[in-house]
């Protein structure tokens, strides 16, 4: 599995989010929503400094992107791609099966 962040992405995450340099933002599991992936849950994030069990990250400009172990099932075998869409002006999570 991978995670890959688009340039438009990564400077909403600079500017609405505030990161800096060595922040970590975790992609997780809630139970509310639907997504392509799985009925019923969607994915969101969270800045969190202290992981506990990464599976999966990617690393851009001195921020790491990550999704821990425990919600891997989530994604159902599939890659995460995350744009930001400035018509609707929010973040897009999408799905791609893995190679």
């Amino acid at each position: 599995m991978k995670i890959g962040i688009s340039t438009a992405a990564l400077q909403w995450f600079k500017d609405e989010v505030e990161l800096k340099n060595g922040d970590k933002v975790r992609f997780y599991v809630k139970i509310y929503g639907n997504s392509p992936v799985q009925e019923g849950f969607s994915l969101a994030f969270t800045v969190d400094n202290e992981p506990i069990d990464i599976a999966v990250k990617t690393e851009i400009e001195g921020l790491t992107f990550f999704i821990e172990g425990a919600d891997l099932w989530f994604f159902n075998g599939h890659d995460l791609f995350v744009d930001f869409n400035a018509k609707i002006d929010e973040l897009e999570f999408n799905y791609t099966l893995s190679e």
